[in-house]
């Protein structure tokens, strides 16, 4: 194989979606979804693109470690796949729908449901997750059409989710939901009284939260656009998406807000913008200033608009306040209409950014963007935010975290409330036996 080829990096973040309609056996289909999250963890974990030479090393590694000819096949397999399927996709920008690709789904059911989430306007993510339970309930049903299926239907599969596949209950929550939206908002059907399928265990995990000396450890390790993100994102406790996705008219820095548009569910809301930062945000956009002007000379088309808005306003997407706050160095191809524009920083890039920094600041945590969200919430409350008089019992009323649910966007309060058990002094602070 020719160097560049082998060098070549692939990006295919559908993998698992286009994985679940494969007409594979579902043991080799799950042979091969372990095999390649194993090895995009090794890519991340090496700081590697997937590249035809990162996937041989990693087949070589399992050769030194496993020496099973039968297993290092199935790698190879695996491998192959993944990298054959993903030259045939045309890459798509991650949050955009690859409409480029007229992909309206293969079967007739996955049609209709396609053109039913896009004409409520969801999300892509939502619609990838909504197609890939339905390609599971499909392989479920094996002969039985999907028009077909009934209420006990998705009683079975729900239940075998939480007893042989041991599933969360978020995950049977989700598989619920978008089956019945499959088959009452699609297919019109009518699936009567379901509710007692085996109910998943709830478990609540513990979010991983750094100290204060930590993050400033953290942003010390990182420089330039990567560090100002990192601390703009534990400033107000964004979400990454909402973060990537900031255009240069949401950031007011003279009324030191910061507008957040269509964050998790659609919705908007306004959040605190950090003093500290304020200076260097300035300086930023100036920067931008001047990127922006050598592509409106250069001739480079518009940034993406939201759909509706780009047919509404056909220029909207050259004029100055609709650019990307945190643009990309590099074009890149637009897979909807292949024009070579410029996009956000790509998650990744700043994922890896930040993984690259806590090795480098030797933290003993898992530490990715999502961490500076939780460190933000946590911090808020560990410094007294939404305490409304200091001899208030810290066992507080749902209604005293209301600040910090809306400047995090939680539809739930009690979503809000995980962040008292990570707090220095959770509870009433009870102290150690030991340190008495």
């Amino acid at each position: 194989m020719e160097k560049d080829k082998v060098d070549q990096p692939v990006w295919f973040p559908e993998w698992a979606l286009v994985l679940e309609r494969e007409p594979f056996p579902p043991s080799q289909r799950e042979c091969f979804r372990q095999i390649l999250v194993s090895y995009l963890h090794h890519c991340k974990l090496t700081s590697q693109r997937a590249t035809v030479r990162s996937a041989r090393a990693f087949v070589r590694k399992a050769m030194a470690e496993q020496g099973s000819d039968s297993k290092v096949a199935q790698r190879k397999e695996a491998l192959n796949w993944f990298f054959r399927t993903a030259r045939r996709n045309k890459p798509a920008l991650r949050g955009v729908p690859p409409l480029a690709r007229v992909d309206l789904g293969k079967a007739e059911w996955e049609r209709r449901l396609i053109q039913r989430l896009r004409m409520l306007h969801y999300q892509w993510r939502t619609e990838e997750t909504y197609r890939g339970w339905g390609w599971r309930f499909a392989r479920f049903l094996q002969n039985k059409p999907v028009d077909a299926a009934t209420g006990d239907d998705i009683r079975t599969f729900l239940s075998r989710l939480a007893t042989e596949y041991q599933m969360s209950a978020s995950s049977q929550k989700q598989a619920l939901n978008a089956l019945v939206f499959l088959l009452r908002e699609a297919l019109g059907k009518e699936l009567g009284d379901f509710s007692d399928f085996t109910r998943a265990r709830k478990r609540l995990p513990l979010p991983c939260v750094l100290s204060r000396e930590e993050c400033q450890q953290l942003f010390a390790s990182l420089d330039g656009t990567m560090q100002l993100m990192a601390e703009l994102m534990y400033g107000n406790g964004m979400r990454l998406t909402e973060l990537l996705g900031l255009r240069v008219k949401d950031v007011d820095l003279e009324r030191r807000q910061l507008m957040v548009r269509a964050g998790k569910g659609g919705k908007d809301r306004v959040t605190v913008l950090p003093e500290s930062l304020v200076d260097r945000l300035r300086a930023h956009r100036e920067r931008l200033r001047s990127r922006y002007a050598e592509d409106q000379r250069d001739g480079v088309p518009g940034v993406w608009l939201p759909e509706g808005l780009d047919r509404k306003y056909p220029q909207a997407g050259k004029s100055w306040e609709w650019q990307w706050f945190f643009p990309s160095r590099q074009l890149m191809n637009d897979p909807r209409s292949g024009l070579r524009r410029r996009h956000h920083v790509l998650d990744a890039t700043f994922q890896t950014a930040i993984r690259q920094a806590a090795r480098r600041a030797q933290l003993n945590k898992r530490v990715t963007p999502h961490v500076l969200r939780h460190s933000f919430a946590t911090h808020l409350l560990e410094s007294g935010t939404d305490w409304r008089s200091p001899l208030r019992s810290p066992l507080r009323p749902l209604g005293e975290f209301r600040t910090l649910q809306e400047l995090l966007g939680h539809k739930n309060v009690v979503t809000t409330q995980i962040y008292t058990h990570v707090m220095r002094k959770p509870g009433l602070g009870v102290k150690s036996p030991l340190d008495g």
